[in-house]
């Protein structure tokens, strides 16, 4: 976790890859009013015209201050300051005369990422998951995370991933193919419903066609016009080969060469 929060498994747990293992509450955004320049007041004042005090709740659009006419007939030449956000009093100052408001926290789970036993438990900051695996490495790739079972969609690592390779049966799974992906069989992919690629290259044109722009940066891979073969050693593998669980940090990626 990049902050502290809190471990919800325990150790010797079997957890599935979208297990949340560990929970934290990111602090939300401060917004500053200055109160005592839109009522027109002193800033040692300011607390006389709050509607509410330091760690109250607020909606948006909530009246939080407001001045108080002399006479209720002059109600019209009331000022009232309402709330831009939901969230909660942070803290209101009586030397500058502004009010803190804060979001409320943004949740930030954990999940274990690949499915296996909780080994190591690392207090207010994660657990360590272990597991049998396959390791399929890539170097580049565009998209979310995503999970699903890992199968193999060619034999040979010069073999490139046309869609005729892609079958309805990879729904929701993660395929890792041969030396070369078109834009046809990621269309394709997208309309089976397979969750990953990984695969050795890609064409920049293809690659420019799928994002809609240039990417725009330096790439150590392959994007070309040139199919790479992947590594031989990932093959001998024994076709089809299924994970259960298993994880491709993004839904599609270039195999490191």
């Amino acid at each position: 976790m990049p902050i502290i929060g809190s471990v919800l498994v325990q150790d010797g747990q079997h957890v599935q890859a979208q297990t949340i293992v560990a929970r934290a509450e990111l602090p939300g955004k401060v917004h500053v009013v200055n109160v005592a320049n839109v009522l027109g007041v002193a800033p040692d004042e300011i607390l006389e015209y709050m509607l509410k005090k330091q760690g109250d709740a607020i909606e948006q659009g909530e009246i939080m201050a407001e001045t108080k006419p002399l006479f209720s007939w002059l109600s019209w030449l009331k000022t009232e300051i309402q709330s831009p956000i939901k969230g909660s009093i942070e803290s209101a100052s009586t030397i500058t005369g502004q009010v803190l408001l804060r979001e409320p926290p943004r949740l930030l789970e954990l999940p274990a990422y690949i499915e296996g036993t909780i080994v190591e438990m690392l207090p207010g900051q994660g657990v360590t998951v272990e597991s049998e695996c396959t390791l399929v490495q890539g170097i580049f790739g565009i998209g979310g995370e995503a999970w699903g079972e890992l199968t193999m969609a060619v034999e040979h690592p010069d073999q490139p991933l046309d869609p005729s390779r892609l079958r309805p049966d990879m729904k929701g799974k993660i395929v890792v193919g041969g030396s070369f992906l078109g834009a046809d069989t990621f269309r394709r992919a997208k309309d089976l419903g397979i969750t990953g690629l990984v695969i050795g290259g890609i064409h920049d044109k293809d690659l420019r066609e799928l994002l809609g722009y240039d990417l725009g940066v330096a790439i150590t891979g392959a994007v070309g016009s040139r199919a790479t073969p992947r590594t031989a050693r990932s093959i001998p593998l024994g076709p089809p080969i299924v994970h259960r669980g298993a994880t491709s940090p993004l839904s599609w990626m270039l195999q490191t060469p």
